[in-house]
């Protein structure tokens, strides 16, 4: 479906999509089918997960006679999956308890490289410097998602199920504070059939480290030689609303959310899932081919095919924002779970523990990946799971292997 059809079916669509979601996520995700993970590809060809190999099929029976419990923090990002996870798996191993606490990418990157923590989470990849202050922590992706556009206009008359159009330069414009207004002519021109008010914009940004901000931020700097000469990318940016008085902070995406939500006129990114729980408007973002499209499963995944390429497994870092095709949505991103290779060198995880981490771990990447679609995150491509399987068979404790 070419993703610039006219404004009115391209909103039924989305209202469709939206209400399917919904109804998938109140109903437990268990019978979602919008992507089915056992027959989906990508338009690249980029199969996706359908089986699991044995380490996958734990039962209680193989986890360690004792109890066990572990602590995870990070991302908000992808919280709502890690926590749902974390009930799942504790079903299949009563002995095995997980908690995690969604802090922020940037609180997730501190904590495990203070070995505050069993694991961490991460929506950014973590930099060179960051893996040298953290020595032996490695990464691997766990889920895909879309940062959403998101946005409050109804106390102007333009309903949440109105669909605005966006393209990168106009949302840098919007943040770094040149357009101020709805009805600038900037985004009037490309929204013909809406008539925008003329009411001032709300600027929401996060206000703690995120990975979320730094896929928006990446975007950002690739489409906007503005924005990256004057702002860049990184969990973590100067924004320069706050300059001009217009911007307005808030913690994790749930913040983010609740934020534009109570305030009339508001523009914030977030992941999908929370635009979607807080009933907010989504907008449609301009591709690299020039198509505005909306983030959904299938949108998500073809940025996936075609840009993810080969993964290494001695290198997960994978940046997919503006990938190539018609179809792709252009605020696409990997996220991360981190956890030390040899969890010796954390002092909290003793052997008990590191064998249950690592079998947890290699349950997300196969059977927990079903989970992800009612919660409008995409299952892990078929290579990138092979590659992050080459990665944990080598995690070990004191140089025993975990998995076998």
């Amino acid at each position: 479906m070419n993703m610039s059809n006219q404004p009115t079916k391209r909103n039924m669509g989305r209202f469709v999509i939206i209400a399917v979601i919904i109804v998938a996520v109140i109903a437990g995700g268990l019978g979602y089918t919008m992507l089915s993970p056992s027959a989906t590809r990508s338009s690249s060809g980029t199969s996706m997960v359908a089986t699991s190999a044995n380490p996958a099929q734990m039962t209680s029976a193989t986890q360690p006679a004792v109890s066990v419990s572990l602590l995870g923090a990070g991302a908000t990002f992808p919280a709502p999956l890690i926590q749902r996870w974390t009930v799942e798996y504790n079903k299949l191993n009563p002995s095995v308890t997980i908690n995690y606490n969604a802090i922020g990418s940037g609180g997730g990157i501190q904590q495990i490289t203070q070995k505050t923590v069993d694991f961490g989470a991460s929506d950014a990849p973590l930099t060179d410097s960051q893996f040298a202050a953290a020595p032996g922590l490695v990464l691997f992706p766990e889920t895909l998602g879309g940062v959403a556009v998101t946005y409050n206009l109804q106390s102007s008359g333009i309903s949440n199920s109105t669909t605005l159009r966006f393209t990168g330069p106009v949302i840098a414009g919007i943040y770094m504070g040149s357009i101020t207004k709805w009805n600038d002519p900037a985004i009037q021109a490309i929204n013909p059939s809406v008539q925008l008010p003329s009411n001032q914009i709300t600027v929401v940004h996060r206000s703690d480290g995120s990975g979320t901000t730094f896929a928006f931020t990446n975007f950002l700097s690739v489409v906007s030689p503005t924005w990256a000469n004057a702002v860049g990318y990184s969990t973590s940016v100067t924004w320069p609303v706050d300059k001009s008085g217009t911007g307005v902070g808030a913690s994790g995406n749930a913040g983010v959310a609740g934020t534009v939500a109570n305030t009339p006129g508001a523009i914030g990114y977030v992941d999908v899932i929370y635009a979607i729980s807080n009933h907010l408007g989504v907008g449609s973002v301009q591709n690299v081919a020039g198509n505005f499209v909306i983030p959904t499963l299938q949108t998500i995944l073809w940025a996936a095919g075609n840009a993810t390429g080969t993964p290494n497994p001695t290198d997960l870092r994978l940046h997919i924002v503006n990938a190539q095709g018609p179809q792709s949505y252009p605020i696409a991103t990997y996220t991360y779970m981190l956890v030390y290779k040899d969890m010796s060198l954390n002092p909290g995880i003793n052997q008990d523990k590191a064998k249950a981490l690592a079998k947890f771990l290699w349950w997300i990447v196969h059977g927990g990946q079903q989970y992800a679609p009612a919660l409008i995150y995409v299952p892990l491509p078929q290579d990138v799971v092979a590659a992050d399987e080459q990665l944990l068979m080598s995690l070990n404790y004191q140089g025993q292997q975990l998995l076998s």
